[in-house]
């Protein structure tokens, strides 16, 4: 779990360092709520994969889009982000397709 959550906390900060750099915005209190987001949302997770392991495919699906929509949440009502409810949207689907594709496809 440790290094899944690294490995994602890496990933979605350089789309969020990407996304900041590209429309102007200050990267630190993005990043910062991506990262707490990420703490809380992958550890409860691993929690539901590990309860409903028997399905794990879907139990992943409705984990993921349940992650998305928090961290899209979150990312938009932190004042200090300056994201309208469309940029935190697209901003978490795109930080959160990039880690699961990537996630898919390194070895276990």
């Amino acid at each position: 779990m440790i290094i899944t959550l690294f490995i994602t906390i890496l990933v979605e900060g350089a789309i969020v360092i990407g996304y900041s750099i590209w429309l102007k915005k200050m990267f630190g209190p993005i990043l910062f709520t991506s990262i707490l987001a990420n703490l809380i949302t992958q550890s409860v997770m691993w929690v539901v994969l590990n309860l409903f392991f028997q399905h794990y495919l879907i139990t992943l699906l409705i984990a993921e889009i349940f992650i998305w929509m928090v961290e899209s949440v979150l990312l938009y009502y932190v004042p200090a982000n300056r994201l309208r409810f469309t940029d935190a949207i697209l901003l978490s689907l795109s930080m959160n397709l990039t880690s699961f594709t990537l996630g898919w496809f390194l070895p276990t």
